[in-house]
Formats: structure tokens, sequence, C-alpha cells
């Protein structure tokens, strides 16, 4: 029997299933939904304020197949073992490949169906919502305009997908990054050499490990879906901007 699914640790290091007779079956998704803030006008009517996408709950079916009941029961306590720490774990679905969700385990007990074959339901959490490309996207640029491409379907949101990185190494006074699709502006009021390297992570920034955040605007970049033009001035000499992320599905 071939798996369906497959599973990674907190790591992405992959999970041996088969090791233990586990087979994954069919990861079912359920739609986005959303809490929306609400405001009603005088005159009755009720605009939208905010909309925030709410965690999604998974169920990933498996199965396992064992020698007889007692072998099962055995499979059923290394599997226990295998994914009851409670870390964040990531599940890949084979028919949709590229792409993973990361996900927290909730409680699950498997059901025996014979002497030899156990469903077992996996109830897991996607606190974001969303899917990631299993692999981090790296772009180096070296001119003052280009052209970056989220290859998502969301919008890229510094604040809430800490994996985003953007580093910048090389001689500047005042550095700017613009993004010009999505209006996003982001300065450093002060100055690099040749082998400083700025590090922007999240909602920080970094020159060599030390934090400027209070030396910069105090903005953050973002990366809209498709073609974002960018544009770096005050940068003198050669220098190297590096963006690092994962790309996010609805």
């Amino acid at each position: 029997m071939i798996s369906r699914l497959n599973l990674y640790d907190s790591k992405g290091n992959k999970i041996n299933m088969e090791s233990i007779g586990l087979f994954g079956l069919k990861l079912r998704i359920p739609s986005p939904s959303y809490t929306t803030v609400t405001e009603t006008l005088d005159n009755g009517r009720t605009i939208i304020l905010d909309k925030q996408l709410n965690p999604r709950q998974l169920v990933a079916e498996f199965m396992t197949l064992s020698n007889d009941y007692r072998d099962s029961l055995r499979l059923r306590d290394e599997l226990y073992e295998l994914l009851g720490n409670g870390d964040e774990i990531f599940i890949i679905d084979l028919n949709v490949p590229g792409k993973w969700w990361r996900v927290i385990l909730e409680e699950w007990t498997p059901e025996q169906a014979s002497r030899r074959v156990s469903k077992v339901d996996l109830s897991l959490t996607c606190m974001s919502g969303l899917a990631e490309s299993i692999n981090i996207n790296k772009k180096k640029y070296s001119s003052t305009s280009f052209d970056y491409k989220n290859g998502g379907n969301q919008l890229i949101d510094m604040t809430k997908q800490a994996e985003t990185e953007i580093t910048f190494k090389g001689s500047s006074a005042n550095l700017t990054i613009t993004n010009k699709t999505t209006g996003d502006v982001w300065r450093y009021n002060g100055n690099t050499t040749e082998l400083e390297i700025i590090k922007l992570k999240g909602v920080q920034a970094f020159k060599d490990g030390s934090s400027i955040f209070g030396q910069t605007n105090k903005k953050l970049l973002s990366f809209a879906v498709g073609n974002n033009e960018f544009s770096v001035s005050g940068a003198s000499g050669d220098f190297e901007l590096t963006i690092s992320t994962r790309f996010y599905f609805l």
C-alpha cells in the first residue's frame, strides 16, 4: 500500500510512517472562514472594518496494518510516542505537491476496524489558516530596481510570516527600500559599510546582529500577490539584497 499523505516533524524531517504500518488515505480541508469587525452607522447600514482569517480544522485520514490485535496495540503506542509530544508538525497531500500545512495535532483515538486494520483520523489545527510552500524561496539582487514575484495567492506580511527575511549587504547612507506595488517604504537613518549586513525579519531590524529598529522609520515591507516592483536608494557601490520567504496559499 502506498501512502497518499506525508508527515514531517517540527524541524521539517520526514516521519517514516510506513515503518510502523501507518498509511495516509485522505486530507480533508475545510473552506476558509473569517472573524469580522463591523460598525453600524447612524443610517442603520453596517460596514465591515476588518476581517481576520480563522484557524482551520483539517482532518487527515490514516489506517494502520498490523499482524494481529496485540500487534495493533503496539502500533498504537508507537503512534502515541511518535506524534504525542505536542509539537507542530507538517502534513503534505501528495496529490498537491509543493505545499504543506503547518498544524497542531489535537486529541485522537485509533478505531479498531478489524483484527489487523485500525482507522486513525487525526484532527489537525492550522493556526494561520494558510498552506505554505515547502521550500523557502530565496532571490538575490544587485541593482537599484528589480521585480520580485510572490508565487502564492496571499499577501506576504512580515508581521505574520516571521520566516520572511530581507538582507542588505553593502555600503549605504540613509538606505531606503521601496515596494512600489504596495506603496511600502522602509528606511534606515544611518550608514553601513561594505561588509555590514542589515537584516529585516518580522517587525525587527538588525545591523550585524544589533537592533536598529529605533533608527528606522518603523515601517514594514509586504509583498502583494504576483509581481512586485522594488527600488533601492542610498546604496553606494556594489551591494547584494536578498529576499527569503515561503509563499502562502488559501
